[in-house]
């Protein structure tokens, strides 16, 4: 956790911070994609609230699980030991995962738009800092978003555990926003999948923080193939 360059803050300050970070009025956009979510519903894939649960708890086990979630931890074991090359190298391989020019515009424009507000906010290290002797992480030039959200969480001194879980709420509150949006499901139906996926986001928490190296990566092709459809689908309240 931040020492030297954060002050020190509550437990109730850090959880306003993570609640701030997952919220859907953060301004970094994250309404606008869909993560092929709305080329599935274009293909019939996901028609329903019993075969939306099923795609969400898909994605989530083979997707966050093996992907961002354990990336998330390993950007806080960076951030704490300053290690600058860390966070480029798992931040460049975050982008290679990415198999759609969809998914890889989503990550890094959100990382961008991030990165903008918390430069708002001053939370980004400054090279006048820097220059006086003081030593805070430092980020790649062009930081996609989960790297900038482990910034960002590290920074307000959330638990790396937390962040975790807020990441995956974050996600499945926007899929489901897209749900919403783009089925005729309702909000109520919409609970029923979150309280269904709860458990399945703590699990999820607890096996990517035990994952290894070698284990990492998403398998998650029909996210793919819906991503690289949804580019050329003819109407999208999403975007490509």
């Amino acid at each position: 956790m931040p020492t030297e360059y954060a002050a020190p803050e509550s437990h109730d300050l850090a959880l306003l911070g993570l609640m701030q970070l997952v919220s859907p009025a953060l301004p970094i956009g994250a309404f606008a994609f869909s993560q092929g979510l709305e080329s599935a519903f274009e293909l019939g894939w996901v028609s329903d609230e019993k075969s939306l649960a099923e795609w969400l708890s898909g994605v989530l086990e083979d997707g966050l699980t093996r992907c961002e979630l354990p990336l998330i931890a390993r950007f806080y074991t960076a951030l704490e030991q300053h290690d600058s090359d860390a966070i480029a190298q798992w931040d460049e391989w975050l982008a290679a995962t990415r198999e759609t020019a969809e998914l890889a515009a989503e990550d890094s424009r959100l990382g961008a738009s991030l990165k903008r507000l918390l430069g708002s906010l001053d939370l980004l290290p400054r090279q006048d800092e820097r220059s006086e002797g003081f030593q805070p992480p430092l980020l790649p030039a062009h930081a996609g978003y989960v790297t900038l959200f482990s910034y960002a969480a590290f920074m307000r001194r959330v638990p790396p555990r937390q962040a975790l879980l807020g990441f995956g709420w974050a996600w499945l509150e926007n899929q489901l926003a897209v749900a919403c949006k783009a089925l005729p499901l309702g909000h109520t139906a919409a609970q029923r999948v979150i309280e269904q996926l709860r458990g399945e986001l703590v699990a999820a928490v607890d096996q990517a923080l035990l994952l290894k190296d070698d284990d990492l990566g998403p398998v998650l092709p029909g996210v793919a193939l819906a991503s690289a459809l949804h580019e050329t689908q003819y109407s999208r309240l999403f975007r490509s």
